[in-house]
């Protein structure tokens, strides 16, 4: 679901107006409706602000559903990972990060080739 549309379902969910919504934000309701209607982008300010009135993260408010975190494929690793010590998060993410800079190092290759 696109931004208008997780702004417009999160404000209904919480039985908000877009007048008490866009108060609360301190937009104008026009503003808001325009948000909502997907022919104009907040700052950064107004999705902080939209966030802490909508009791939601940014996160909520701008991604897909999955579209961030981790692959299926690797959730259950990621889970466990969280669980480790800071010793055995630091060495794993010394991996990770040496595959993902071989891995583009490879796609610069292919892109200069």
């Amino acid at each position: 679901m696109a931004f208008p549309a997780t702004l417009a379902r999160l404000r209904k969910e919480r039985g908000l107006t877009q007048q008490i919504l866009a108060n609360r934000v301190g937009v104008h309701v026009i503003q808001l409706r325009r948000y909502e209607g997907g022919t104009s982008q907040p700052t950064l300010e107004v999705i902080r602000k939209l966030a802490i009135a909508l009791a939601v993260s940014a996160d909520t408010l701008i991604f897909e559903k999955d579209e961030r975190g981790p692959d299926e494929d690797l959730r259950l690793q990621f889970e466990a990972i969280a669980r480790l010590d800071p010793g055995e998060k630091a060495v794993i993410r010394e991996v990770v990060e040496s595959i993902i800079i071989k891995h583009d190092a490879k796609q610069w290759i292919r892109a200069a080739s």
